[in-house]
């Protein structure tokens, strides 16, 4: 734990200098506070797919009734981080997550007391705004350490391993006390998160800070924030279209939601040990080559994912899904995080998946409804995801070159 906290403290990403404005928290505070902030910001995108299905079984709702409702929770979740972005250097991070759980925990609770199509939209919409407020405060909090691709990493790790537990456990709360038992898990779990959150790194961004993550005045993006912003709404957008339906495709081939809460543990497990490797090695590596790596792999499995009709090829083509996109997602953060509006960028990009996000689910809900099944959906879908390679890679390089010593 000590040599990675020296490895973490005194170490900044590619073209930082340390910062200097205070003196940085303990490792271990920091990892608890970014890690649970990383987990109350993603519980949302990465469970609500059994509360979707909860709700078809108990109410009738259609697929297509179900991506909007989707749809409404990643809209606002956008919205909030692109309310904040432009506000980024002056915001306090913990303040904004203590405001984000409160947010969260009404909206979980209210929505299990009712059955009501729209209210439950409306609760959507709450949790989508509480769930921006806290990704953003994370991106914010991450941006200040002097190293933020490498503490974005090592949240994901501790946010993957809470979640190996919650897979198994939701989906048994589930089955025993419906849709409603489940929205107040969620809520229970926030209200843990958002206590742990308090550990987050505080304050508004200094002056005299990291000149990567710094962002005391707003100013354009460039063509290669346009980049990064078109790589991550491709990559999202075609990698997530289906997953507020992965429950339903997996049930579709015989596997219950227990079941496949099991392979969801499993999953994000692995890629809690991908994160914690990456997070260590993050800094030696180039960003091209692991960045295409990455999103190629995401392609491919998130096409398997509707295509294959085996509970094996299934299991293994999930497992690989999630892990590569554990990863993919703090890679392109990392070229956010190196541009001159680092720290407004990394919020804006953050946004931009949950807009794609979006999108994908409205039109897979649509496809579902109009085919039948969902078999075309992860096709489809990665095949979109891989042309966010073409998109980010042009950065990527031209940063490696910046990088390499002259000779």
């Amino acid at each position: 734990m000590q040599i990675l906290a020296a490895m973490i403290d005194h170490s900044g990403t590619a073209g930082s200098a340390p910062v200097a404005a205070k003196t940085p928290a303990p490792f271990a505070m920091t990892l608890i506070g970014i890690g649970a902030a990383t987990a109350a910001a993603h519980i949302g995108n990465n469970f609500t797919t059994y509360l979707l299905g909860g709700l078809m079984d108990r109410f009738g709702f259609s697929p297509f009734a179900m991506g909007a409702w989707n749809m409404a929770e990643t809209l606002s979740y956008a919205a909030a981080m692109f309310i904040v972005a432009p506000r980024a250097g002056g915001l306090d991070a913990r303040a904004l997550a203590m405001l984000a759980s409160v947010v969260v925990i009404a909206a979980q609770a209210g929505s299990a007391l009712t059955g009501a199509y729209p209210l439950l939209v409306l609760g959507r919409i709450g949790t989508g705004l509480g769930f921006g407020l806290m990704n953003s405060a994370l991106n914010l909090a991450a941006g200040r350490t002097g190293s933020p691709a490498r503490w974005i990493s090592l949240g994901i790790a501790v946010q993957t391993l809470l979640y190996s537990a919650i897979a198994i456990g939701l989906p048994v709360i589930g089955r025993d006390y419906g849709a409603g038992g489940m929205f107040f898990g969620l809520a229970g779990l926030s209200v843990v998160f958002g206590l742990c959150a308090l550990l987050l790194p505080g304050g508004p961004n200094r002056i005299g800070g990291s000149a990567e993550v710094s962002a005391i005045k707003a100013g354009p993006i460039g063509r290669e924030g346009l980049r990064v912003l078109a790589a991550m709404a491709l990559f999202a957008f075609g990698s997530l279209a289906i997953w507020p339906f992965i429950e339903r495709t997996a049930q579709a081939i015989g596997i219950p939601a227990t079941q496949f809460g099991i392979y969801q543990s499993f999953a994000v497990l692995m890629s809690a040990v991908g994160n914690a490797g990456l997070a260590l090695v993050i800094q030696r590596l180039p960003r091209a080559w692991p960045l295409a790596a990455a999103l190629g792999a995401c392609s491919l499995t998130c096409g398997l994912l509707t295509s294959v009709s085996s509970e094996a090829a299934f299991a293994a083509a999930f497992v690989a899904f999630m892990v590569s996109w554990f990863l993919t997602y703090p890679l392109l953060l990392r070229l956010a995080y190196a541009q001159a509006e680092g720290e407004r960028l990394a919020v804006m990009t953050t946004g931009t998946w949950l807009l794609a996000q979006s999108l994908g689910s409205l039109a897979a809900g649509a496809m579902a409804q109009g085919f039948g099944a969902y078999t075309l959906i992860g096709p489809l879908g990665g095949a979109i995801c891989f042309m966010a390679i073409a998109a980010a890679l042009p950065v990527a390089r031209r940063l490696d070159r910046d990088q390499a010593p002259a000779t």
